[in-house]
């Protein structure tokens, strides 16, 4: 079969959305001004092309794709460190924007990027043959992260992530583990960030890094540890 899917996704300019995927490794493999504003890039196996909408409103996008790959780590890892060269931080929230590296409750291992033009790329390798989703979790603060965690990125509602962690972190009959503290705490900061509360965010990255980890339960937060670093280098929105 030689069938290819290739999204042709919307902005309002060019430019700033091809030097964001220049950043990531990409290359920019055509590009036309007229009739139409209309460009193509590509990486490896991955290619995205754009074109040009005077009327377009980046922040009010909900244009988005699925880039499937075999090694999500590797391109996580290139492309913080290409926006990192690009930006002088990680752009962790506004636009553009890099998302945290997570396993999903569907067998997915992925991350979520936005560029200039509010285009949601989602970056996965799958980590099982079913792509169903799993039953919630039954222990307490397992289940609080996995919810917050859908509220914040697939339902794009962070005040009601927010309300579900401050909800769980205040319980006082049951206390998290270490790993679960600094997941719950770095998500919540994250959340923080994107409603502009900034003393808030300030004042939770402050205890994520106060966590004491392990050298096991280090392994076991590396997701979380990556993102707390992102987030206490964030600079101006």
């Amino acid at each position: 079969m030689g069938e290819k899917t290739i999204p042709i996704l919307p902005c309002r300019t060019l430019q700033p959305v091809l030097d964001f995927y220049v950043a990531l490794g990409f290359e920019v493999t055509f590009q036309q001004r007229s009739p139409n504003p209309y460009a193509v890039v590509q990486r490896g196996g991955i290619e995205l092309q754009f074109f040009g909408l005077k009327q377009y409103e980046p922040a009010e996008s909900v244009s988005t794709c699925y880039v499937r790959t075999d090694d999500v780590d590797g391109l996580y890892a290139a492309f913080r460190a290409g926006l990192k060269e690009a930006y002088g931080r990680v752009p962790a929230r506004g636009l553009p924007r890099i998302g945290s590296l997570k396993d999903m409750s569907y067998g997915m291992r992925q991350f979520l990027m936005t560029d200039p033009g509010g285009n949601c790329v989602r970056v996965g390798q799958p980590t099982s043959e079913d792509q169903h989703h799993r039953p919630a979790p039954r222990e307490t603060f397992a289940r609080a992260l996995r919810h917050a965690s859908l509220l914040a990125d697939s339902k794009e509602d962070p005040a009601l992530a927010a309300k579900v962690i401050d909800r769980v972190l205040g319980l006082e009959d049951e206390k998290p583990t270490e790993v679960r503290l600094l997941q719950l705490l770095v998500l919540r900061a994250d959340v923080a960030a994107r409603l502009g509360d900034e003393e808030k965010a300030a004042s939770v990255l402050t205890r994520a890094a106060a966590v004491r980890l392990t050298a096991e339960e280090r392994i076991e937060a590396r997701d979380a540890l990556v993102r707390l670093e992102d987030l206490r280098d964030r600079g101006p929105a």
